[in-house]
C-alpha cells in the first residue's frame, strides 16, 4: 500500500496524507512480520539443509518436509521455501518508494525476480499439493490452490502493463500480486492470530479442515486484496469521509495483522529457532 500511497495524485486536505500515512504504516508492519518469517526459514529451513538434518525440514506440523527416498519431492520442497526467501526480500525492496526512485536499475530486476519467483512457488505449490499429495486435507488446500490461480493470473497482468509502459497499472497489479504472492504468509498469521484471540483452535483441526480452517484459507489473502482495493479508491477519490473511514479501516487492519505477526512468532517461529 505504500507505494500506491507514494505514486498517488496530490489532492489537498489532512484526510488524504493521513490515508497515506496508514498505507505506509501498514507496510512497515508487513515487512516487519515478513522479514521474521525471512528469518525463521533461515534459522530452521536453512540451517537444517546446510548441515544435513533434511529430516528436520517437517515444518512445525503444518506440511510434510522430507521423504525419505523421494530426491523430486525433496527438491520441490526446499526450493520452493528458500525460493520464498528471496522472494520476500525482493518484494519488500520492491515496493519501497525510495528504493523504487534511487536504484531504479535495483527496483526493475527485483521486480523481474519477484514475478519468476512467485509463478515458479505458485505452480511449484500447485504441483506438490495435488499431484505429490503435500497437503493436510482437500478442505485445507482449496484456499491455497485458488491463491496459486490469482499469482499467475495477476503475474501476467503485471508482466503485461509493464511491458506496455502503463506503468501506473502496472503498479497496481504489483500491489495486487504482492498480497496473494504473500498467502501462505497471510494463512499463518491469521491463523496463529485466530488461536491467540480465541485462546485456541476453536473451528479448527489438526487437518486444518474445520470451518475456521476453510474461511481463514480463502479470507487470509481476498480481505487483504478488498482492503488494497478500497484504499486505492479512496486515494483516487476526493470524498474526505472515505479517505477518512479508509484511514482508520488501514489502521484497524494493521493492529489485527501485528497481533496475527505476534502470535505465530510467539507461537510458531521462536519455539522452532
Amino acid at each position: 500500500m505504500s507505494d500506491v500511497a507514494a505514486t498517488a495524485p496530490s489532492h489537498d486536505g489532512f484526510a488524504h496524507k493521513a490515508l497515506k500515512t496508514s498505507g505506509v504504516i501498514w507496510f512497515l508492519a508487513a515487512t516487519v512480520g515478513q522479514w521474521l518469517f525471512v528469518y525463521y526459514i533461515l534459522m530452521t529451513h536453512g540451517r537444517a539443509t546446510l548441515s544435513g538434518n533434511y529430516s528436520e525440514w517437517d515444518d512445525v506440523g503444518l506440511i510434510s518436509g522430507y521423504v525419505d527416498g523421494d530426491l523430486i519431492a525433496n527438491l520441490l520442497f526446499i526450493s520452493h521455501v528458500l525460493l520464498a526467501v528471496i522472494m520476500i526480500v525482493g518484494g519488500t525492496l520492491q515496493l519501497s518508494p525510495p528504493v523504487r526512485k534511487r536504484f531504479p536499475t535495483l527496483h526493475r530486476w527485483t521486480g523481474r525476480v519477484f514475478l519468476v519467483i512467485a509463478l515458479f512457488l505458485a505452480i511449484g505449490g500447485y504441483y506438490m499439493t495435488w499431484a505429490r499429495g503435500v497437503r493436510l486435507s482437500d478442505i485445507g488446500a482449496m484456499g491455497v490452490s485458488f491463491n496459486a490461480h490469482l499469482i499467475v493470473f495477476f503475474s501476467a497482468l503485471t508482466f503485461y502493463y509493464a511491458y506496455k509502459r502503463q506503468i501506473d497499472t502496472h503498479r497496481r497489479w504489483a500491489m495486487r500480486l504482492f498480497i496473494v504472492a504473500h498467502g501462505v504468509w497471510f494463512f499463518r498469521i491469521s491463523l496463529m492470530g485466530w488461536y491467540l484471540i480465541n485462546q485456541g483452535p476453536v473451528g479448527s483441526t489438526r487437518q486444518l479442515d474445520g470451518p475456521a480452517d476453510l474461511v481463514i484459507s480463502f479470507a487470509c489473502y481476498l480481505v487483504p486484496l478488498a482492503m488494497l482495493e478500497l484504499y486505492q479508491r479512496a486515494v483516487d477519490g476526493h470524498s474526505t469521509r472515505f479517505k477518512w473511514a479508509m484511514t482508520v479501516g488501514v489502521l484497524l487492519g494493521t493492529v489485527a495483522m501485528s497481533i496475527g505477526i505476534f502470535a505465530a512468532l510467539m507461537m510458531m517461529w521462536l519455539p522452532h529457532i
